[in-house]
Parts: structure tokens; sequence; C-alpha cells
């Protein structure tokens, strides 16, 4: 190897790549803001504009796109490339460090215009990058600063040559990087219109790029038969991340906790506006949830009325809060069985609580209730052979607003349980039903494949606790018998999306009790 070309925006490990380069004597040929970084490092640095004879120019928008840079990174090793590189007096550069403009990060950025996106979009780093990774037969193309001691490493155990396998694994990093780049860049375009304004928040991509990083192997999928990991996906600017979460504590996250945890989290989102909240979920499916009912309760009595919903399945849940994790709460917490505990932050106190359950994963998440931006994020599922894409559910539908078409209306109290009811039912797999009283879920019945039994299975869990309680319903009820059901149970109110061409007759059996 004689001859390198090194621009970075990332400048991490440049003191390493330095010592490399100063090792193996080659030249090195920089740009910008690279070139006096190296040169603080004491490598000797020629200036692309140099080597060339082209300056920069454009505000450097124009560096290193010239012949004698491409053509000394795509020549083949032949005799006919060697000889035409001659006449032209094209010199071989046989490895490529590049890394490109922070266009992911510039994006992430509060308040990041348009015009500074654009202006952080890489033209030549890019184009380096895919000509060495393209050549790999002959030159070797680093984009990660990870890889700078592997590369070094290599060059010393063999005289200052690079093995096939390792610049055949350097290339194939370098395209994934490359096309995650413009992936980034194309996806963050589709939130603009044609005239540069930002997307109807109702309006889906025609085409979508997927891209994810991978964030960290799990022991397993949903069975231990089955192989899984967890990806981040860059470029995608949303609050409560789980892949970048803070994890204070406890075992590596499974394949089932990141399901739970993320339902979890869109629940507790979805409470949160009502006040302090508390909600226990297992296999997806919430088990417990309720909200502060009276001023001056605290967040270790809301948890205790989520947690009551269902004690049994509570054991071996995940639960999410709204608030700052107490020394109280945390004694509650610890006195159940859980898998992951999610809050935005925790006090000393609690922390040292929860300490003393080593396997306990607790999750930290300060953007918990972070805004999330117009446009609702774009959820997808796979089906064979293709992707269903829908926005993220975020109808703000609440129960004041609701038209009441019963003869009495129901209370303020009733009014906050429907509320916290209807929320709930959200999260519950269809046909859901949720009872709730004092703020809390005391019975809910989903997966049902009819929304009596759903009924039946609701008021069955909630028992005696029904009386004086309010159930509410993700969809509309088909016959009266649900309504009966209700009314058998003790429930005095009820709310549902209506649409049924027999609502009438739900109506009429709702007055009738």
């Amino acid at each position: 190897m004689r001859r390198a070309l090194v621009s970075v925006s990332d400048k991490r490990g440049l003191d390493v790549l330095s010592q490399i380069l100063i090792d193996t004597q080659v030249e090195v040929l920089s740009t910008g803001g690279t070139s006096k970084a190296l040169a603080g490092h004491g490598v000797a640095v020629v200036k692309v504009s140099d080597y060339t004879g082209a300056p920069e120019i454009l505000d450097g928008r124009v560096k290193t796109l010239h012949p004698t840079i491409h053509g000394g990174i795509l020549a083949l090793p032949t005799p006919e490339h060697d000889a035409e590189r001659k006449l032209h007096g094209i010199a071989a550069i046989d490895l490529v460090v590049v890394n490109l403009y922070p266009f992911r990060e510039v994006i992430r950025r509060p308040g990041a215009t348009f015009d500074q996106a654009i202006e952080n979009i890489d033209i030549g780093g890019p184009t380096m990058v895919r000509a060495a990774a393209k050549n790999w037969q002959r030159v070797a193309v680093v984009v990660d600063p990870d890889d700078y001691a592997l590369l070094g490493e290599a060059l010393r155990q063999n005289g200052n040559h690079l093995p096939e396998a390792l610049r055949r694994h350097l290339a194939r990093k370098a395209f994934a990087h490359t096309a995650a780049y413009d992936a980034a860049i194309a996806n963050y375009l589709q939130g603009f219109d044609d005239a540069g304004e930002p997307r109807d928040a109702d309006g889906l991509p025609e085409q979508l790029f997927v891209v994810g990083e991978a964030a960290g192997a799990l022991r397993y999928g949903e069975n231990p038969h089955q192989q899984a990991a967890v990806y981040s996906v860059p470029g995608v600017v949303e609050p409560a991340s789980l892949p970048t979460a803070a994890q204070l504590q406890g075992k590596p996250l499974s394949y089932n906790n990141l399901l739970d945890a993320d339902g979890a989290i869109a629940l507790i989102r979805d409470l949160q506006p009502l006040g302090m909240a508390a909600a226990v979920l297992k296999h997806v499916s919430p088990c417990g949830a309720a909200v502060a009912s009276r001023a001056g309760a605290t967040l270790a009595e809301v948890y205790v009325h989520a947690r009551a919903c269902d004690p049994e399945s509570a054991f071996g849940g995940i639960v999410a809060l709204s608030q700052e994790v107490d020394e109280a709460t945390a004694k509650e917490l610890v006195s159940t069985f859980l898998e992951v505990i999610i809050a935005p932050a925790y006090s000393d106190a609690a922390r040292a609580i929860l300490k003393k359950k080593k396997n306990l994963r607790v999750l930290e998440m300060a953007d918990l209730f972070a805004d999330g931006g117009a446009a609702a994020p774009l959820r997808l599922r796979s089906i064979a052979g293709g992707l269903l894409g829908q926005r993220e559910d975020r109808l703000g539908v609440g129960a004041a607003a609701g038209e009441v078409v019963s003869k009495r209306a129901p209370t303020p109290a009733e009014l906050l349980d429907l509320e916290v009811g209807l929320r709930v039912c959200k999260a519950v797999r269809s046909n859901a039903i949720v009872i709730a009283k004092g703020g809390a879920s005391i019975g809910i019945g989903g997966g049902q494949t009819s929304r009596v039994e759903a009924v039946r299975q609701a008021t069955g869990r909630a028992g005696e606790r029904a009386k004086g309680a309010v159930l509410a319903s993700d969809a509309f009820f088909p016959f009266r018998d649900s309504i009966d059901g209700a009314a058998a149970a003790g429930i005095t109110a009820i709310i549902q999306p209506g649409g049924s061409i027999r609502d009438a007759e739900s109506i009429a059996a709702a007055d009738e009790h």
C-alpha cells in the first residue's frame, strides 16, 4: 500500500488512524479540515487541490470530483489500466478512508432547517466510497472509525498489504453505509411536497426506504427456536425510541420485552394528558391502567390501582409510569415480579431499591412525552411479499367531546372513567371492552371474536367491582345483548363509537336500564 486518501467528517479515532498512516509510510492525500487534523497528529499531508492541480471551488462543494482522484481509485491492476494511468499522469490510490457529511445528525437537531439539511448532503464522499468499494480487489475502503484498529492490525500482520477477505468485508460495509445514507436523504425529502412545504400529516410516501442498523442481538425471538435482533432506524426523528433508550440495570431486553415495552410506551403516552398515570402490560396486552382521580394522589397509589385490575396477570409484566419514580413507588414495584420498568426518571432512593432486583430491566426515557411532530410516524408490518403501512393512531377522541345519546348524561366522575376506559381500549386487541372505576381499569376483555363475549370477559374479571363502574368499547355494539349484560353487572355508563344499524336498539336498552 503506497497511497491513501483520507476525508472524514467524523473525527473519532483520528489519532489511531494517524499512527497507522505514519507507520506504513504511505503518501496521504486529504482535504480541508481533515488535512489540518491529520497534520496536527504528525502526518505529512498532500492537499487534494495541490495533488490534482484543481482548487476547491463553490464554497467547498467540489473538492475531490476529479479524474486524477477517481482514476486512481477505479483503475484495475491490469497492464492496460496501468498504461492508461501513466499516460494521464494518474497514480494509484490504494486506501480510501472516508465518512460522510452528518446529514442524519443534522436533521435530528431541534429547529434544523431544510436548507441546513440540503447543505449536509455529501456528494464527493459517497462517490469516492462507492468507487473504492467497487474496486475492492485492489482498493481498501474504510467508512467506520471503529475499523481503524482492525485496519492497523491487518497491515502489521500482512506486511503493509490487506487480505482479500478484509477488503471484501470493508467494501460490503461501505455499500451499506452509502445505501443507508441515501435512504435517509430520500425519506427526509419525502416529508416535503413539491413546493418545499412539509407534507400533509395524512400523506404516505410513494416509495419507502427502510434501513435498519443492528442495535443488538437478542437471545431469541418470540420462541426459543427463532433467531432475532433489534434494529434502529437511522434518520428517523421520533421520541421514546426503544433501541436508543437508556437501560440503567438488568438483563438484556428480549424480543418479547421490546414488543411489550413498545405497547406500554404507547399506552402511557395516551394516558399522560389525563394526569399522573401508570400502565401494566403483558404479552402486548394491558392488564391494568390508572390515572390520578383525586388531588394529592401519589404515583405509588396510581400504580397500585393499575396493578389491582388484574394482579395475577401483572406478575412478570411490564410497567410504564408517567412521572419520576420515587422511593414509595419503587417499593411497590419490587413487591411484584416484573420484567421491565419504563419511566422518564428515577430518584436516587428509587434506584437504590430497584438495584436489589438485579435482573429487573429499568429503562429511563427522558423524552418519553416529547412532541412527536406534526406527521404521525409510519408504522409498518410485514406480510408475505410486502409491507403494510399506516400512520400511528393519534386520534385524540375524548369522552367530553362525545355525543350523549341516552336520556341521562354521565357525571364528571363517570366522564373521567369513560376517558380512561376509552384510552385503554385503544391498546387492547379487538374486540375490546374496558371497565373503569375511580380513574382505573378494573376489568379488561380483549381479543374476542364476539363483542358480547368481550363484555362477559371484562365484567367477569371486574366481578363485584363492576357495580357503579363504566364501560368502554372499541367498536359499535351490533346487538343490545352487550348493553343488557353490562347493565346486569352494574355498569352505569357506556362509551362507544356507534355506527351499527341497530344503534337505536342499544340506546333504547341503555335507557331501559
